[in-house]
């Protein structure tokens, strides 16, 4: 077993930011890693790269979810480590936001997580051990003007986080949110050249998480904000 004391990881809701960067780190620590996405097809050089297992799943969906860890349990064991990293956004003066955006905002970013953790707990109570580490935002903590809905479904995981470290960490589960308030550097979003620093890497916010896991249990930390130094808070 890795000096971590975690073998295997699943990240849902994988992309080419944040969520590669963690398959990279965790491959790295020598974590076999489970990658999680609607659509599958976009994670063939992910999981390449890595020697990832991919998998298809919409986190908003029970079946689905309920499916995507039967399935690890057969091809790949049970993950000690669980990221959910999944999200929507939708934009817009409060009396224009159509319902039915709103709805799948909360159910992406929130009932989607509640969905994954449950299936993710339900396997690590009887060990004894785990990790769930949930991706939050500014808006985790902070409302702004006309993303409600955002702020809605980052609102709500933050709450399923600290109610589940309350209930989950005397019983040896790990876990974590991260607020991650600042914009993350990607192909599609450099860094200024006038402002040096001022978005995140997400290598970096990968290697927190890393840290997370690591932590002694006689000091767990529930929540960390990241953000980049120069940003105003």
């Amino acid at each position: 077993m890795a000096e971590h004391g975690y073998r295997t990881a699943l990240i849902v809701g994988v992309g080419s930011g944040v969520s590669a960067s963690l398959a990279r780190v965790f491959n790295k620590a020598g974590i076999k890693v489970a990658l999680a996405a609607r659509r599958v097809a976009n994670l063939a050089d992910l999981a390449k790269e890595t020697g990832a297992v991919a998998l298809a799943c919409d986190a908003t969906d029970r079946g689905q979810v309920s499916n995507l860890f039967t399935q690890l349990d057969e091809r790949f064991g049970a993950p000690d480590v669980v990221v959910y990293n999944a999200s929507y956004r939708t934009r817009g003066p409060f009396v224009a936001l159509a319902p039915a955006e709103v709805e799948k905002s909360i159910a992406v970013t929130a009932y989607g997580a509640f969905l994954v953790a449950q299936e993710a707990v339900k396997r690590m109570l009887p060990r004894g051990h785990g990790a769930i580490l949930f991706t939050g935002a500014s808006a985790s903590v902070k409302g702004y003007a006309q993303s409600a809905p955002f702020a809605m479904g980052k609102f709500a995981l933050r709450g399923l986080a600290q109610s589940m470290a309350r209930e989950l960490s005397p019983h040896g589960i790990h876990i974590g949110h991260v607020v991650i308030d600042g914009g993350v550097r990607s192909q599609a979003r450099p860094v200024p050249s006038d402002k040096p620093d001022s978005l995140l890497d997400p290598d970096a916010i990968a290697q927190t998480y890393m840290d997370l896991l690591r932590q002694p249990r006689s000091a767990w930390a529930w929540e960390i904000e990241l953000r980049p130094w120069v940003e105003k808070f």
